[in-house]
């Protein structure tokens, strides 16, 4: 039997209990990737981050409880936060080589940054019945994320983000596209929920990826190149973002709900 370090993250936010836990995981090697998954689906959290060390940086993966992911932006913030505070407090900065390419994130004021790709958005001709019907509500504008795993559907106003009670079991059907729901916010730039139960994720309480198509998007609409946005999910989060060319930066906070060990 092994041991395996283990921390809890709570990311996307400055306080307990709020933002999108994540939980990381230190490798000196790869285990076999089953063994991955049923780390990920024991722990039944959104997204496990595990990372092993390379010459310059780290490798870094995602698993949700289904499946491995090609990016993510929480289990990212959380990793680099128990980097930065648990097991190397000199870095400023750190690099990951990731499904989504090399990722990289600093030390600020705010929080940490990170930098991520830009996403664009395509229009979609058809409305799938199940995207109505799974929301409750009729989209006043719908376009999908250009790598094909996320419809964008945009809502009249925060109230009704807010208010959504989606039928979950329809929105799995659409596999394998997630839902991201976005309005113009009230207190902030943007509001936004997402919603990947294909994955193992019904709601996801606070998802960095998804700014790499909202930033851009409400970006052109506000006129703005830093937008605020809050996800209005049960727990909240907040996100910062900034153009910067054909990239995103993502700031946000974390905080350490725990650590311990894996034995397997």
């Amino acid at each position: 039997m092994s041991k395996l370090r283990i921390w809890q993250i709570d990311a996307f936010t400055g306080h307990l209990f709020g933002g999108n836990p994540a939980a990381v995981v230190p490798l000196d090697d790869w285990l076999e990737d089953a063994t991955l998954q049923a780390i990920a689906s024991e722990n039944n959290l959104a997204e496990t981050a595990f990372f092993v060390p390379l010459e310059s940086g780290y490798r870094l993966r995602w698993f949700t409880p289904e499946a491995e992911v090609r990016l993510c932006g929480h289990a990212t913030l959380a990793t680099a936060f128990v980097l930065f505070t648990e097991l190397e407090p000199q870095l400023e900065a750190v690099a990951f080589e990731t499904l989504s390419g090399r990722l990289e994130v600093t030390r600020a004021d705010d929080g940490l940054r990170m930098d991520f790709p830009r996403w664009t958005l395509l229009p979609v001709e058809h409305v799938p019945e199940a995207l109505t019907a799974g929301l409750g509500v009729a989209p006043e504008e719908l376009l999908m994320v250009e790598t094909g795993d996320n419809y964008f559907a945009v809502l009249d106003g925060e109230p009704t983000v807010r208010t959504l009670r989606p039928d979950f079991a329809l929105l799995e059907t659409l596999h394998p596209a997630g839902v991201i729901v976005t309005a113009k916010g009230v207190e902030s730039d943007c509001v936004c929920r997402y919603f990947a139960p294909s994955y193992g994720i019904p709601e996801d309480s606070g998802t960095g990826s998804i700014h790499c198509a909202l930033a851009p998007y409400w970006s052109a609409r506000l006129g703005k190149r830093r937008i605020h946005s809050r996800q209005l999910s049960a727990r909240g989060a907040e996100l910062n973002c900034e153009l910067a060319g054909d990239r995103i930066v993502i700031a946000g906070q974390a905080v350490k709900y725990l650590d311990g060990w894996i034995r397997c």
